[in-house]
């Protein structure tokens, strides 16, 4: 009988919790500059797009930063 190899559960937490941040930017950006330029027009969509974008970049500079702060406060590699 074959021996599986271990479960490394919080990697695949990890690689879950970043397909998942990323999967909701992309539908909050796409989505939203598709619907403001639906309702408003596509100069407005735009304009969206650039604001979504520059939100988009705030939230991923929060995401780095608790990462790092979990890698420093609990490494295990």
């Amino acid at each position: 009988m074959s021996q599986r190899p271990p479960t490394d559960s919080r990697k695949q937490r990890e690689q879950l919790n970043r397909s998942l941040f990323l999967l909701v930017i992309c539908v909050l950006v796409v989505g939203g500059a598709v619907l403001i330029g639906v309702f408003y027009g596509s100069s407005a969509g735009l304009l969206g797009l650039a604001c979504l974008l520059g939100g988009a970049g705030l939230l991923g500079m929060l995401w780095g930063i608790f990462t790092l702060i979990g890698r420093w406060v609990s490494p295990d590699d």
